[in-house]
């Protein structure tokens, strides 16, 4: 990992970040599967706060360094590519296996990153609330835009999730003993002022999608189209008709992450149930949104 990537991410931690990153205080207005809802936690009108954020400008600057590094090794390789962002080198090579710990070194930084998010929250919510007897559980902490060394059909692979994320099945021996039976805890979020949904692994995304499922509800609109299409004013009048309080770094980003700008989260998470990725477990109405 370079010199740069460490300078990054050194002020990061604890740091929401831009873009679609998130902190959402949430209410559970909806349970499909009471019984794996339970093995969750998960109660109809309980309080939930979901965080999506990850490793910061130090993964960032991974990913920059390492693109730079395989598109300099391709010929040694062979390798012609349809586009320079797709850079990769054999797994076993050095630039490979340099890759791949940087990037582990990463994935830690942003699990550390979450660790500290939701410690500062626990304290918030003490200090606002008063000492909970029921202190604020973590359901699952899962990251996305990873690869990951994995068994699928007696095989092994390195299964890239780039949007996407883990949707692993029941009885998989990678769960904790909690989840056997249920399959992974998913979040899958939807945009600001819409619904976000926690569902439950399958046997079936083992079988038919590497044991994956979408991370979110997709960008229908690209940020410039965004700033440029949607008026600030009255998206500030749609959040607050729906309930929602929001707290953002600025007006550009929260016009990036308009709801406009995203997929339509039912229609999204219909086609996960529907084609059996993933079972819905409860559905999330947004309350109180942060954005970096």
């Amino acid at each position: 990992m370079s010199k740069h990537a460490k300078s990054r991410g050194a002020s990061q931690l604890g740091t929401l970040g831009a873009g679609n990153h998130f902190l959402e205080i949430q209410e559970v207005v909806e349970i499909f599967d009471e019984d794996i809802a339970k093995i969750f936690g998960i109660f109809n009108g309980q309080l939930a706060i979901m965080i999506h954020t990850g490793s910061r400008g130090l993964g960032h600057q991974v990913c920059t360094d390492y693109v730079k590094v395989m598109n300099q090794s391709l010929n040694d390789f062979n390798i012609v590519l349809p586009d320079r962002e797709l850079a990769c080198a054999p797994f076993n090579s050095e630039q490979g296996q340099n890759y791949f710990h940087a990037m582990a070194a990463a994935a830690n930084f942003a699990w550390t990153n979450r660790q500290i998010i939701t410690n500062i929250i626990r304290k918030s919510w003490d200090q606002v609330i008063g000492d909970s007897k029921e202190p604020l559980q973590v359901v699952y902490d899962v990251a996305h835009n990873i690869a990951k060394l994995e068994k699928h059909a007696g095989e092994d692979f390195i299964v890239h999730r780039k949007g996407a994320t883990r949707a692993f099945g029941p009885n998989h021996p990678d769960l904790p003993e909690k989840y056997q039976s249920s399959g992974q805890p998913i979040f899958i979020p939807g945009s600001m002022g819409t619904h976000s949904y926690v569902l439950a692994g399958t046997q079936e995304a083992m079988d038919n999608t590497f044991g994956s499922t979408c991370h979110g509800a997709g960008r229908s609109m690209s940020r410039t189209q965004a700033k440029k299409n949607l008026d600030y004013k009255q998206l500030r009048a749609e959040l607050d008709a729906y309930g929602v309080v929001v707290r953002a770094g600025s007006a550009k980003g929260l016009l990036e992450e308009a709801p406009a700008a995203y997929k339509n989260i039912e229609s999204v998470i219909d086609v996960v149930s529907e084609s059996h990725i993933a079972k819905k477990v409860a559905k999330l109405k947004p309350i109180a949104i942060v954005k970096g």
